[in-house]
């Protein structure tokens, strides 16, 4: 029979979850029959006019200013490593700023790096390679001795770290830091490392730079030329600079131009240190320019954090890294990071992008940088038919990431804890299952300044991201948008016994969880009218349908359909059954609802067609109790036909959109973009309902795709099994296409949303079996509708 959200396991009785009462303890005074009216009650409470003017707003938009971008010790220390390339001073700094610098910012635990309330534990590699860059570089001009000594100091107290398997591995490390300890014996330092340890470093090293390119020649070379630094008098330097940028740099690194310098003197690293030190007065960062990189890395988070809709920003931002992606700029091509994330924003928002374009950058396949492999793998998740090279993207980042999270080395990268739990959540909440409320909710829970913290060769981080102001805004919005929901929620309790719903003993009762998949996804205040008729709506479908399968007799469905299309009722003789009466004044009281809801924004009727979008729905579920009753087994067109309208989401999704905003024309409702959007989005769900029930419904002797499929012949389960899974992917793909890419006068993006939405709710009730089991339900929706969020002091 057809199918709502709520279809997926068994009947059970009437629910007394506590989480979804279906009797409100006490109805508040001021609570409105209409949405609409509820929002205007609420109006008052908005959080960005209540905010605006205030300076913690005003902090968060400075987020989008130029990229603020670390400086590192460990790169300033190349720097100052650099000898004036003249005979007649060989033995002084070409950049002495530098050598000042170092002396100027050494921590007071004798160490060099992130400061210390900064500073993860996990990442005592990175404080140890950047401290003892910077003892070689006040050794190699014979300075601050009183700060060597401190910097060693601070090496003997942390040396069991540098062969710690748990550490936090910065790039390049198994060559560079022996490579330094190198060149410190021969500027006559003695390090206060154990010297087995030593002679397994420089093995280790020894044995990385002798073994083959392997497949991945390119990858290798670039890989090499990258940590320059820790083989200097061996490099093939002309190698090295067949990788040098526009800008003067080898990989937007100052640590490798730096020693590139040093051995070729060639200008355009020159011009790119001095540049370089000018932006960041005498010191260096990990890695520039990144102004995209920051920037983007700005708009993710605003995104996660579920507070991107405040900030009229973002459009200008994606504006300019939509042209730079035109002109094919090299900060974003030639950064595996920053190229993933781009794509995967852009093509969000609304931007024509192609995966042709970008992703096989041979440094970060080679190093397999988590981070970079974690957004590959995200980017990949947007994907529209035929796209053959983010099928691969996601195939070996997928086996890659969990390879790497089951052997527990996944925090090479970032500090453990942070990148591991966004790996979890990727593998687990693919773009396409992931509800947008559970995942702001997730992502406020994990933010921290780990979030803004990345490692190369050695760390960096964006000190406007790590923002306490925007994780309390984000928290106060999620809470003001739950407020405002459990109000609407007690509301429609409130109409399902005036509709006296909840006397009909035969039907589940499902409030919540038609409710949850409309705060999940419409959240934000203003649109409390369409989160009310979505939630309405899939009450009566599930209701209906269990009526259609059970509930009523022939007679009586056949009563509940002619009532629907004929629409006026000459009083209680029209009715066959109470149970039909009851049915019918429930759902042509809420389509006079919707109706009157939608006039105001369409400045139109739009009542007739919503009744007409639930006639459609009754006669699909006529003729499927007529092929349930007559043990009829249709064709798989004739039942994907009448299938696309019996998992009722007309009802639920396509009266929404009048609901949103935006004016959607008659032109626009009938116009093959509609259609399409509609077909795709009940062809995913009906095709994941029949794929995870099957055994279920075949118990019960319904007819569904999978058994179709079978009585035509030539297919076992499996193949069968197979054949419809592909056509879900293949019809989510289709699907996203359709949402993502504009038209010039076609349906609002807005609009679009919501068959997305709903696409993205039936996956999610669909990922596991035959459905979220009722404890997972409930534990997921109550997160949403009853927990508040709550932040640590």
């Amino acid at each position: 029979m057809f199918v709502c959200l709520t279809m997926a396991g068994s009947h059970p009785p009437i629910s007394s979850n506590p989480v979804f009462p279906l009797v409100p303890a006490a109805i508040p005074a001021k609570c409105r029959e209409s949405g609409s009216l509820l929002t205007a009650e609420l109006s008052n409470t908005n959080l960005l006019q209540n905010c605006q003017d205030s300076t913690r707003i005003q902090r968060i938009k400075k987020m989008f200013d130029e990229a603020q971008l670390s400086v590192s010790a460990y790169d300033t220390a190349w720097l100052a490593m650099v000898p004036t390339p003249t005979s007649s001073m060989e033995d002084s700094p070409f950049f002495p700023q530098c050598a000042r610098w170092i002396q100027d910012n050494q921590l007071s635990d004798g160490s060099w790096g992130l400061p210390l309330p900064r500073r993860d534990p996990s990442l005592t590699k990175d404080a140890l390679s950047s401290t003892l860059a910077c003892i070689l570089a006040l050794q190699r001009w014979g300075l601050g001795e009183e700060q060597v000594t401190k910097g060693l100091q601070f090496l003997d107290c942390n040396s069991a770290s540098v062969t710690d398997q748990k550490q936090h591995v910065p790039i390049g490390f198994d060559i560079i830091f022996p490579g330094m300890i190198d060149y410190a014996k021969d500027l006559g330092l003695n390090l206060p490392f154990k010297s087995t340890d030593v002679d397994a470093m420089l093995t280790k090293r020894n044995v990385e730079l002798t073994r083959g390119f392997g497949r991945n020649a390119e990858g290798r070379r670039s890989y090499l030329a990258y940590v320059s630094e820790g083989i200097q008098h061996s490099q093939d330097w002309d190698m090295v600079m067949k990788y040098q940028r526009q800008n003067g740099s080898l990989f937007n690194s100052p640590s490798t131009t730096a020693v590139a310098f040093s051995h070729v003197q060639d200008p355009d690293c020159l011009r790119y240190l001095y540049a370089v030190l000018d932006k960041f007065e005498n010191a260096a960062p990990a890695i520039y320019p990144l102004d995209i990189r920051s920037r983007l890395s700005v708009i993710d988070t605003l995104d996660r954090l579920g507070v991107a809709r405040h900030f009229n920003e973002i459009k200008m931002l994606l504006d300019q890294t939509y042209q730079c992606w035109l002109q094919g700029g090299e900060e974003i091509f030639l950064d595996t990071t920053t190229c993933a994330v781009a794509f995967r924003l852009l093509r969000v928002y609304g931007y024509d992008v192609s995966s042709e374009d970008c992703f096989f950058d041979s440094l970060e396949g080679y190093l397999k940088d988590k981070t970079a492999v974690l957004e590959l793998h995200k980017a990949s998740q947007i994907i529209y038919p035929e796209e053959p090279i983010l099928e691969e993207i996601s195939s070996w980042t997928t086996k890659f990431l969990k390879q790497e999270f089951r052997n527990g080395s996944i925090y090479v990268d970032q500090p453990g804890e942070s990148i591991s739990t966004k790996v979890h959540d990727a593998l687990t909440y693919p773009y396409h299952v992931d509800l947008d409320r559970l995942g702001h909710r997730r992502n406020i829970h994990q933010y921290s300044d780990i979030d803004s913290t990345w490692t190369l060769k050695t760390s960096y981080c964006f000190p406007n991201i790590g923002n306490k102001d925007l994780l309390k805004l984000a928290a106060e919005d999620f809470n003001l948008c739950q407020s405002i929901q459990q109000k609407e929620l007690k509301q429609l309790g409130r109409w399902i016994i005036e509709n006296k719903l909840d006397k009909l003993s035969f039907a589940r009762q499902k409030l919540g969880y038609c409710y949850f998949s409309a705060a999940a996804t419409l959240y934000a205040p203003e649109l409390s009218d369409a989160r009310i008729s979505w939630t309405k709506n899939g009450v009566l479908t599930t209701v209906v349908d269990d009526f259609f399968d059970f509930g009523g007799s022939m007679e009586e469905i056949v009563n509940l359909v002619q009532l629907l299309e004929t629409w006026e009722v000459d009083g209680s003789t029209d009715f066959c059954s109470e149970q039909v009466e009851i049915l019918f004044t429930a759902i042509r009281g809420t389509i006079l609802e919707i109706g009157g809801m939608a006039l105001a924004r369409q400045e139109r009727d739009v009542t007739g067609h919503v009744n007409d979008i639930w006639v459609e729905l009754v006669k699909a579920g006529l003729k499927e109790a007529e092929w349930s009753r007559n043990k009829w087994v249709p064709t798989m067109e004739e039942y994907m036909k009448n299938g696309l309208v019996s998992f009722a989401l007309g009802p639920i999704v396509l009266s929404a959109l009048y609901l949103v905003g935006p004016k959607l024309s008659e032109e626009m409702v009938s116009s093959p973009e509609y259609k399409n959007l509609y077909e795709g989005v009940s062809t995913c769900g009906r095709l994941l309902n029949d794929w995870r029930g099957v055994q279920r419904e075949s118990e019960q002797g319904t007819v569904n795709a999978v058994s179709v499929l079978l009585h035509e012949g030539g297919r076992t389960l499996d193949d069968a099994m197979e054949e419809v899974k592909r056509a879900i992917e293949r019809e989510r793909k289709q699907l996203l296409r359709l949402v993502l890419l504009e038209k010039e006068k076609g349906i609002p993006n807005c609009c679009k949303q919501l068959f997305w939405n709903m696409a993205k709710a039936c996956h999610l009730f669909y990922l596991n079996d035959d459905g979220y089991t009722n404890e997972e339900m409930v534990s997921v929706a109550k997160s949403i509708l009853d927990e508040p969020i709550h932040l640590s002091p």
